[in-house]
């Protein structure tokens, strides 16, 4: 492959400028990481006009499948099922005052994982989320969150981030406010993407639950552009199975406990 790569950080008008770009380079395939879940049919519309098809990896976007040729990714409202069901074994009936740290607005992945860990709250009368903020998917942004709900919250036992990166920034401010979290502190703090840093602090047990956004998606696609070059038929829709890992000692139906074997052989 020659490989036109752009990095719109996290900028939703940057990111379709990208595509318009990539448009009228008249190149072969698309293959886009949408931030945001809306806003894309117009410039999908355009792609299809050029004759240039589309894959949609990762999250998911607010458009008919029609716009676009095949779709790789996870299920998000999954993952937050998972880490909310993993919350309410590991709590087994206790209080639960939850501060949440959201990915970015309008994220598909921010939505889901907001949406699936909610339906289990709901279930739980003992459970109150007290705040819920948008840190944007960032260790910067999970800073500034968590330094806000520390001037406000002082009642709080879980810390719920939509990633990694958030997470580490939530980290940070209890640091410097002197609050202790992980297995051996007073706070939970469950975080998602299971990247190697965010697995290696869930090994050191600062993180309890790390639900995976499985990255291994590339050769899904790269085995869809194949097909589509022979001419052959290709899978529309694939969805690609997440894993969820906890802090040593920890023992639960819903995740593996985290290893340094596992960590180890773990490439991203």
């Amino acid at each position: 492959y020659e490989l036109s790569f752009v990095d719109c950080d996290n900028q939703h008008d940057a990111q379709i400028e990208a595509v318009r770009s990539f448009i009228a380079q008249e190149l072969d395939y698309i293959i886009l990481a949408p931030i945001q879940s809306a806003g894309w049919d117009v410039v999908l519309q355009e792609a299809q006009d050029a004759g240039i098809p589309v894959i949609i990896a990762d999250r998911e976007i607010e458009a008919d499948a029609s716009m676009y040729d095949a779709w790789v990714g996870t299920n998000t409202t999954n993952e937050g099922i998972t880490a909310g069901n993993w919350l309410a074994e590991y709590l087994n009936g206790e209080e639960a005052n939850i501060l949440v740290i959201e990915g970015t607005v309008g994220a598909s992945a921010a939505i889901g994982r907001s949406n699936g860990f909610n339906s289990v709250a709901e279930q739980h009368e003992e459970w109150t989320i007290l705040d819920s903020q948008s840190g944007d998917f960032t260790q910067e942004g999970g800073q500034e969150v968590m330094e806000s709900f520390l001037k406000t919250y002082n009642d709080f036992n879980v810390v719920y981030c939509h990633n990694d990166n958030e997470a580490y920034g939530a980290m940070d401010a209890m640091d410097a406010a002197g609050i202790t979290y992980g297995v051996d502190g007073d706070v939970i703090i469950i975080s998602f993407d299971a990247t190697h840093d965010g697995l290696q602090y869930t090994l050191d047990g600062k993180i309890h639950c790390n639900v995976e956004c499985n990255p291994i998606q590339a050769a899904y696609v790269d085995e869809i552009i194949k097909q589509m070059e022979a001419g052959e038929e290709f899978a529309t829709y694939t969805l690609v199975k997440d894993e969820a890992f906890v802090a040593p000692g920890i023992e639960s139906e819903y995740a593996i406990t985290m290893t340094q074997e596992i960590l180890d052989g773990r490439a991203y």
